[in-house]
């Protein structure tokens, strides 16, 4: 009988990806889970004795199916295949119950590694090559994959850098009008007034905006991370957001960069405003911003008041190129 394996990620590339990379010779049959809670259900199902797991998911997560796996003692080796490459990450999935951790964008050497190294692949050897169903993947859910790498190394390096750990959402990611855009920005309104910032990136037919919004309250708390000295002064205000931006926007686009196989140059960074409303924000600025095509991240630090906004904006000539270059993944 063929093994029972459970391809369980929101992504429609990453289970392409992953079934791409299983051992040929391996004489599986492939279920597909696009959440946590249809992941849970195919296991109790008898469909994922081995379990490749991400962790960012809607409905429920991956350290919650760990846990339910657990708790309901249910028979599934676990193998978690995340863009989250934070230590604290790899430590609460390893406690949790996984046998292992797998960085995205996972290779078949890496695959093939892990399941010698437990034994897994003799598990089902000898079986005739089986074809994985067949998956269609768009650009926005493309898009939506190379942002949640490229967003794992951002918070990873601010991670190591304060020694925290950084809680991550799923990206959003949409072609937008600036009307559209303008309701993206407003829907942060709700954590009070922000400072922002923006630096331009540009590449090979690809050109952007990189916009990140600092929620006031959050500037103290992240001063003291950053063992600064006077925290409530405005010179350490500036400080903290640059160096931030420094951080995310740079791994960010470098993360983006070492999947499309493609080089950015960054401009330098440019204050758009201090304590204001994002509605104040937008009205400055909103003629700098046409059609685009929007990767939203939301990154918060655990156990500290610390919430920013990541937003890459992508000029609309550049969608050809992407579109390309992400092509090379989808094939």
């Amino acid at each position: 009988m063929p093994l029972p394996i459970l391809i369980c990620d929101d992504s429609a590339l990453a289970r392409k990806q992953m079934a791409r990379t299983l051992p040929k010779e391996w004489d599986v049959e492939i279920t597909y889970a696009t959440n946590g809670l249809e992941g849970i259900e195919a296991i109790r199902e008898g469909k994922g004795e081995v379990v490749f797991l991400d962790l960012n998911m809607p409905v429920m997560d991956g350290y919650q199916v760990l846990e339910a796996i657990q708790r309901e003692d249910l028979p599934a080796l676990v193998i978690v295949v995340s863009g989250d490459i934070q230590i604290k990450a790899h430590e609460r999935v390893k406690s949790l119950g996984a046998l292992d951790f797998i960085q995205k964008p996972v290779s078949a050497d890496a695959i093939s590694h892990i399941l010698q190294e437990y034994g897994i692949l003799e598990l089902a050897l000898g079986g005739q090559e089986q074809q994985a169903p067949m998956i269609e993947v768009d650009l926005r859910d493309a898009c939506q994959e190379v942002a949640n790498v490229a967003m794992g190394r951002a918070a990873d390096l601010l991670a190591k850098l304060l020694n925290v750990f950084v809680k991550l959402p799923i990206p959003n990611v949409n072609v937008l009008e600036v009307s559209e855009l303008t309701m993206t920005l407003k829907a942060t309104e709700d954590y009070g007034t922000v400072s922002a910032l923006c630096q331009g990136f540009i590449g090979a037919g690809v050109a952007g905006e990189a916009l990140l919004l600092f929620h006031d309250s959050s500037f103290q708390d992240m001063a003291k991370l950053m063992k600064l000295e006077n925290p409530e002064d405005e010179e350490t205000e500036l400080e903290v957001m640059i160096d931030t931006a420094n951080v995310l926007i740079g791994a960010f686009l470098n993360g983006i960069s070492e999947q499309l196989h493609m080089k950015f140059s960054q401009s330098h960074p440019v204050i758009l405003g201090r304590h204001c409303s994002v509605n104040h924000l937008i009205s400055e600025n909103s003629d700098k911003w046409s059609r685009t095509l929007a990767m939203e991240i939301n990154y918060s630090i655990e156990d500290h008041d610390i919430q920013c906004d990541l937003l890459l904006l992508f000029t609309e000539d550049s969608l050809p190129t992407l579109n390309n270059k992400l092509g090379y993944l989808l094939d």
